[in-house]
């Protein structure tokens, strides 16, 4: 099983995203909307007392390689999750000049998805990462928007790319099992679904890990 929380506020957070089990911890920088946005001083800070065998995950809305760098060098994490295409730079220079330093290129599901086209992008990261934002409105969601986008588009890009799939979007302790059997993801995501009032809840994230768990 793996898991990744997302919008980790502070370290105390931390600590408890991995006391249940987490194997990652995401790190939200600035956005145009959406939850659980940190300043990355925090973000570094955070990232310096994740222990070894779990990941820190840079959340950035950032479109250009030499934006993506600088904001990786200050926040010290050692994964880069892309929540919007690139526009300016390649994967190829990001992993070259960031060598060692993952990259989860996320694909929104907002509408069926050209295979073809999400096999390209899968090609050029480590990881993609299934959500369910809306790039194209005019103040973007990049996620944490607590829907659940259509599962059967997510097994069928599952089974079409060669890049562990992380799966995320709308997920709680109700669904998490569900979207686990349709989809058969690398590994699940959730933000919204173990928090109260913008805040990680112990009792939600212990029943979402144990749903998690059986599921698998």
């Amino acid at each position: 099983m793996r898991v990744k929380i997302c919008c980790i506020a502070n370290v105390a957070e931390a600590e408890l995203a991995i006391a249940h089990g987490a194997h990652a911890l995401g790190l939200v920088a600035h956005m145009p909307s959406g939850p659980g946005v940190i300043a990355e001083g925090e973000i570094a800070t955070i990232a310096r007392r994740i222990p070894p065998g779990a990941t820190s995950v840079l959340l950035t809305s950032r479109r250009d390689v030499a934006g993506i760098i600088a904001q990786q060098r200050r926040c010290g994490v050692t994964a880069i999750q892309l929540c919007d295409s690139l526009d300016v730079g390649t994967h190829a220079a990001l992993r070259e000049a960031l060598p060692g330093i993952a990259l989860i290129q996320v694909v929104h599901v907002d509408r069926p998805r050209n295979l073809t086209e999400v096999r390209g992008v899968a090609a050029n990261a480590d990881a993609i990462l299934l959500d369910s934002g809306r790039p194209g409105l005019a103040v973007k969601e990049l996620g944490g928007t607590g829907r659940v986008h259509d599962w059967a588009i997510s097994r069928e890009i599952v089974e079409a790319v060669a890049a562990p799939v992380f799966l995320a979007g709308g997920l709680d302790a109700t669904n998490v099992a569900a979207a686990i059997r349709a989809v058969r993801p690398y590994a699940i995501d959730v933000c919204t679904g173990v928090r109260t009032d913008g805040r990680l809840d112990a009792a939600k994230l212990a029943r979402f890990v144990a749903a998690a768990t059986d599921a698998w």
